[in-house]
């Protein structure tokens, strides 16, 4: 026969309401939240310095199309026996093809050689040129006859400065601003 009323002081039921008051709730606690915001917003950091070249990267890319882009217009000009021409103003560049009528056209049916504008803050802050007055308009010509014309267009950025420099031999290649190769 048993001595108390069943469930009401029974082992299973003390050890029951115990277990139910330890469980844990569904959830997150505080530090595993904080914890997981600390690695987002280090993600989010890395991703926007990584997106987001600094100045010498952007000039270095930029120095490097146009380079790539002068040394097209010569190959081009070579290719077809027709002069080409490169203008530039602080802000932008574009380029030129001598048509049949000895009259400078714009060459706009080409989407590499179409004008371009630099990125924000970018200038072509100067352009050396042999036989070139100093002063002068920035244009260099291409002849598709005889050697390349040497030249140094400088490329700047806020403190940053780039050359794309011709050498007599007719290589295009970018250097930095006292001479060494690259920016």
């Amino acid at each position: 026969m048993p001595t108390s009323v069943r469930g009401r002081f029974s082992w299973h039921s003390r050890v029951n309401r115990c277990a139910a008051a330890t469980k844990r709730l569904p959830g997150f606690t505080l530090i595993e939240m904080l914890i997981v915001l600390l690695i987002m917003g280090l993600l989010v950091g890395l991703v926007s310095v990584i997106a987001r070249p600094d100045d010498r990267g952007l000039l270095r890319v930029e120095a490097e199309r146009l380079g790539q882009l002068l040394d097209l217009a010569v190959m081009e000009s070579r290719l077809t026996g027709r002069p080409m021409a490169w203008t530039a103003h602080q802000s932008g560049y574009g380029f030129w093809r001598m048509t049949g009528d000895a009259e400078w056209s714009e060459a706009r049916d080409s989407d590499l050689l179409r004008a371009r504008t630099l990125p924000r803050g970018m200038l072509i802050s100067g352009l050396q040129a042999e036989n070139a007055p100093a002063g002068g308009a920035m244009r260099l010509e291409f002849s598709p006859y005889g050697l390349t014309h040497v030249f140094a267009v400088e490329l700047s950025l806020g403190a940053a400065r780039c050359v794309v420099a011709a050498s007599p031999i007719g290589e295009v290649r970018v250097v930095a601003d006292d001479g060494r190769s690259g920016c």
